[in-house]
Protein backbone atom coordinates (compact mmCIF):
# COMPACT_ATOMS: atom_id res chain seq x y z
CA UNK A 1 0.00 0.00 0.00
CA UNK A 2 1.07 3.28 -1.20
CA UNK A 3 1.62 6.23 1.58
CA UNK A 4 2.53 9.61 2.14
CA UNK A 5 4.79 10.65 5.65
CA UNK A 6 6.63 13.75 6.37
CA UNK A 7 9.58 12.78 7.79
CA UNK A 8 11.97 15.31 8.99
CA UNK A 9 14.80 16.19 6.77
CA UNK A 10 18.04 15.05 9.23
CA UNK A 11 16.31 11.87 10.13
CA UNK A 12 15.51 11.30 6.90
CA UNK A 13 18.94 12.20 5.24
CA UNK A 14 20.35 9.42 8.12
CA UNK A 15 18.26 6.73 7.01
CA UNK A 16 19.22 7.06 3.62
CA UNK A 17 22.83 7.19 4.42
CA UNK A 18 22.12 4.11 6.14
CA UNK A 19 20.00 2.33 3.49
CA UNK A 20 23.37 2.99 1.21
CA UNK A 21 25.88 1.70 3.43
CA UNK A 22 24.08 -1.62 4.32
CA UNK A 23 22.41 -2.03 0.90
CA UNK A 24 19.11 -2.22 1.31
CA UNK A 25 15.73 0.77 -0.08
CA UNK A 26 14.68 3.13 2.41
CA UNK A 27 11.67 1.49 2.35
CA UNK A 28 12.74 -2.13 3.65
CA UNK A 29 14.74 0.32 6.47
CA UNK A 30 11.72 1.76 7.41
CA UNK A 31 9.42 -1.30 7.41
CA UNK A 32 12.24 -2.88 9.67
CA UNK A 33 11.99 0.31 12.19
CA UNK A 34 8.06 0.33 12.05
CA UNK A 35 7.90 -3.67 12.57
CA UNK A 36 10.39 -3.23 15.44
CA UNK A 37 8.20 -0.29 17.65
CA UNK A 38 4.83 -2.22 16.51
CA UNK A 39 6.33 -5.68 18.05
CA UNK A 40 7.43 -3.33 21.34
CA UNK A 41 4.27 -2.20 22.02
CA UNK A 42 2.03 -4.70 21.13
CA UNK A 43 4.19 -6.54 23.92
CA UNK A 44 4.04 -4.13 26.62
CA UNK A 45 0.42 -3.42 26.54
CA UNK A 46 -1.25 -2.12 29.87
CA UNK A 47 -2.85 -4.73 31.52
CA UNK A 48 -5.58 -4.51 33.82
CA UNK A 49 -5.01 -4.88 37.92
CA UNK A 50 -7.57 -5.24 40.26
CA UNK A 51 -7.26 -2.34 43.12
CA UNK A 52 -6.44 -4.05 46.39
CA UNK A 53 -9.96 -4.17 48.03
CA UNK A 54 -9.30 -6.02 50.64
CA UNK A 55 -10.17 -4.30 54.46
CA UNK A 56 -8.91 -4.37 58.02
CA UNK A 57 -10.22 -6.99 60.28
CA UNK A 58 -9.67 -10.15 62.02
CA UNK A 59 -11.21 -12.49 59.87
CA UNK A 60 -14.83 -14.28 60.13
CA UNK A 61 -17.31 -13.38 62.54
CA UNK A 62 -17.44 -16.65 65.50
CA UNK A 63 -20.65 -16.53 64.13
CA UNK A 64 -19.86 -17.69 60.68
CA UNK A 65 -16.70 -19.50 61.48
CA UNK A 66 -17.70 -23.04 60.69
CA UNK A 67 -20.98 -21.94 59.24
CA UNK A 68 -22.37 -23.14 56.25
CA UNK A 69 -23.35 -21.59 53.01
CA UNK A 70 -26.68 -22.25 53.80
CA UNK A 71 -26.77 -20.67 57.13
CA UNK A 72 -24.46 -17.52 56.35
CA UNK A 73 -26.84 -17.28 53.61
CA UNK A 74 -30.08 -16.68 55.86
CA UNK A 75 -27.88 -14.75 58.29
CA UNK A 76 -27.05 -12.25 55.34
CA UNK A 77 -30.75 -11.76 53.80
CA UNK A 78 -32.17 -12.28 56.95
CA UNK A 79 -35.31 -13.71 55.59
CA UNK A 80 -35.54 -11.10 52.49
CA UNK A 81 -35.94 -13.99 49.61
CA UNK A 82 -33.07 -15.98 48.72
Amino acid sequence: MKTTLEIADPLLDEARRIARRDGETLRSLVEQGLRKVVAERRTRQKRFVLGDASVDGEGLQAEFADASWEKMRGLIYGGRGS
